[in-house]
C-alpha cells in the first residue's frame, strides 16, 4: 500500500493540518520530512504538565466527530483504535448576569428549552436545523474539500442549484434574527461565529452548518484531552514513514529558477543552534502562512504584498490562563461561557474599534469535571479563554493579571463560591506569545474571519503562485480555522500536490 519513493516532501509544521498533509503524503508514496519549532507535536494544540496539572494548550471542543473517523478511515484505521470519546450532556453551560442555561445534548430536550424561553421558537428552530443541515451536508462533504484554485470548481450545476439554499448571501445576524427574537436565543445561535470568526452580520450565513455541527453533532471529550488526537495522528504518521524533526526553527526556502529545492533551518538543542538543510521536490508550509510568505521565502517569490495582507480581516486573537486549584468547584461543567456582559460591545473591540475590551465575554474548561487525570486528587483543572482583537499592542503581566481578576470575580458570583484563594498554579499565554512560540500573523488564535470575501478562491491560495512547488496548509488557507477544516485542509492539499506532481 505504501511505495518507496523519491520523492522528498518537506513540511513545515507540526499542528494538524502539517502532520494531515505529511499522512497523505506518505500514504501516496512520498518521502516524508516534518519540521518542528516546538520539541513536541500538535503546533497550537500541544499539551503541557506542571504542578500535577496537564493542560492542553489550545483547541478544547471536539466537534464534528465523523470529520476525525473519515480522516482515520483514509487509513484503515478508527478512531476508537487510539482514543476513547464520551459525548458531554449537558454540552456546555451559559452563564447570564442573572443565571445560566445548561445547553442539553437531547435535540427534543434542547427544543424544549427554546421553547420555554421563547414559546413558538421550538417550529423555527426545527426550520432553522432542516436548513442548518443541508448546509452542513454540502459544506462538510463537498465545498471544504475543493481547493480554491479556480471559480471554476464551483461551476457544478447541483451547487449553482442550492446556492440560495447556501446562504452565501445573506447573514448569519439576519438569519438568525429572522428565526428568533429573544436575545439569549439569539446570542445562543450567533456565537459560535462570534467567538471562532467575525461578527454575525458579517459573516455569511451559510455559516449556521456550525450550529448543526453544535446541537445535533454534540460536543465530545477525547479521553486524555485533546492532545490524544494529536498523539494518534503522530503515530500513525510515524507508522507509515513519517519522519518528524523537533526543535527545528526553519529559516529559510531555497528557490532556484522558481522551485523550491530545500529548507535551512536551526536545530535548537541545549542551547546550541546547529544549521541543517533538507532537500525537497515540494515544500509544504504548515506554519503561519504569512510567516512562510514574508520570511521564508525571498521577496521576489512572496505570491502577496504587504498590503494584501494589512486588508486581511482576522478572527480574534485571545488571553489564555492555564489555572490549578487545590480544591474542586461545586456544580460546574467541563465547558462554560459567560454570556453575563455586552456581545454587542465586546464584539465591536474585536472586529471594529480593534482595543482591549472593557468587560470581555469569556470561555471556561473545566476537564478535570470530565477526567480526573488532568489535576491531582482534589484540585480543579481550569484554563480561561477571552477573545480579543488581533494586532493589539500593549500585552504586559499587568494587563494579563488585571483581566485574570476581572473574570474570575465575576466567575466566582456568577458560580457563588470562592476562586481566587485556591489558585496554586497559573500560566498565561497572549498575543507577545502566539508571536514568539507560533509566528502567528498579528498574534491571531483561529486564522482568517470567514467573511464572504475570504471564502474560497477568496482566501490565500493553497499553492504558491510565484514557486512552482511550494504549497500551504491550514488556517489561512482552506477550508478554513478550526480543527476538523485543518485535518481537511491537509488532505485537499496532499490531493493538489498528487495531482501536480504524482509520484
Amino acid at each position: 500500500m505504501y511505495k518507496d519513493s523519491k520523492k522528498k516532501a518537506v513540511v513545515i509544521g507540526s499542528g494538524f493540518a502539517g502532520i494531515s498533509v505529511a499522512s497523505f503524503l506518505a500514504k501516496s508514496g512520498w518521502d516524508v520530512t516534518v519540521l518542528e519549532k516546538q520539541s513536541t507535536p500538535g503546533g497550537r494544540a500541544r499539551q503541557y504538565s506542571e504542578s500535577g496539572f496537564t493542560f492542553d494548550m489550545g483547541p478544547s471542543w471536539y466537534w464534528m466527530p465523523e470529520v476525525f473517523e473519515h480522516y482515520f478511515q483514509q487509513f484503515g484505521k478508527k478512531v476508537s483504535d487510539y482514543y476513547a470519546l464520551k459525548r458531554l450532556d449537558p454540552s456546555y453551560r451559559v452563564y447570564w448576569s442573572e443565571g445560566f442555561t445548561d445547553i442539553p445534548a437531547n435535540y427534543e430536550a434542547f427544543k424544549a428549552m427554546f421553547e420555554q424561553i421563547e414559546p413558538g421558537s421550538g417550529e423555527k428552530l426545527d426550520q432553522f436545523m432542516q436548513e442548518a443541515e443541508y448546509k452542513y451536508k454540502v459544506g462538510i462533504n463537498d465545498l471544504v474539500y475543493r481547493p480554491g484554485q479556480s471559480v471554476t470548481e464551483y461551476l457544478d450545476w447541483d451547487l449553482i442549484k442550492g446556492v440560495f439554499k447556501l446562504d452565501v448571501f445573506n447573514s448569519m445576524k439576519n438569519h438568525v434574527s429572522r428565526h428568533f427574537k429573544n436575545p439569549k436565543l439569539i446570542e445562543l445561535m450567533e456565537f459560535p461565529v462570534l467567538f471562532l470568526g467575525a461578527l454575525p452580520e458579517k459573516t455569511p450565513a451559510l455559516y449556521s452548518l456550525m450550529n448543526y455541527a453544535d446541537i445535533k453533532g454534540g460536543t465530545w471529550y477525547p479521553e486524555n484531552g485533546m492532545f490524544s488526537i494529536v498523539k494518534a495522528m503522530h503515530d500513525l504518521a510515524v507508522s507509515i514513514g513519517v519522519k518528524f524533526h523537533f526543535n527545528q526553527d526553519v529559516q529559510h526556502i531555497t528557490v532556484q529558477n522558481g522551485k523550491a529545492t530545500g529548507v535551512e533551518s536551526l536545530e535548537l538543542v541545549n542551547g546550541q543552534s546547529n544549521p541543517q538543510h533538507f532537500d525537497a521536490d515540494v515544500v509544504v508550509g504548515g506554519a503561519d502562512y504569512h510567516h512562510v510568505e514574508t520570511k521564508l521565502l525571498d521577496q521576489a517569490y512572496q505570491s502577496y504584498s504587504a498590503a494584501y495582507w494589512d486588508k486581511r480581516v482576522m478572527a480574534p486573537s485571545c488571553i489564555l490562563y492555564y489555572v490549578g486549584l487545590n480544591k474542586k468547584l461545586k456544580g460546574v461543567l467541563h465547558h462554560s461561557l459567560f454570556f453575563d456582559s455586552s456581545f454587542a460591545v465586546h464584539g465591536k473591540e474585536i472586529y471594529t474599534t480593534k482595543e482591549w475590551p472593557t468587560d470581555p465575554l469569556f470561555y471556561v474548561s473545566v476537564p478535570s469535571v470530565t477526567d480526573e487525570a488532568v489535576a491531582p486528587e482534589g484540585c480543579e483543572n481550569l484554563c480561561l479563554l477571552i477573545p480579543v482583537a488581533a494586532g493589539l499592542t500593549g500585552d504586559t503581566e499587568a494587563l494579563r493579571d488585571h483581566y485574570f481578576e476581572m473574570i474570575i470575580r465575576r466567575m466566582e458570583k456568577l458560580t457563588g463560591q470562592t476562586i481566587l484563594d485556591a489558585v496554586i498554579y497559573k500560566k498565561s499565554f497572549a498575543y507577545s506569545d502566539f508571536m514568539s512560540q507560533y509566528n502567528a500573523f498579528k498574534g491571531n488564535a483561529y486564522g482568517l474571519a470567514n467573511t464572504l470575501l475570504q471564502t474560497g478562491v477568496l482566501k490565500p491560495s493553497c499553492r504558491s503562485k510565484k514557486v512552482s512547488n511550494l504549497f500551504y496548509t491550514g488556517q489561512l488557507t482552506v477550508p478554513g480555522p478550526g480543527v476538523p477544516p485543518s485535518l481537511i485542509s491537509g488532505e485537499v492539499v496532499a490531493k493538489e500536490i498528487g495531482k501536480a506532481f504524482g509520484l
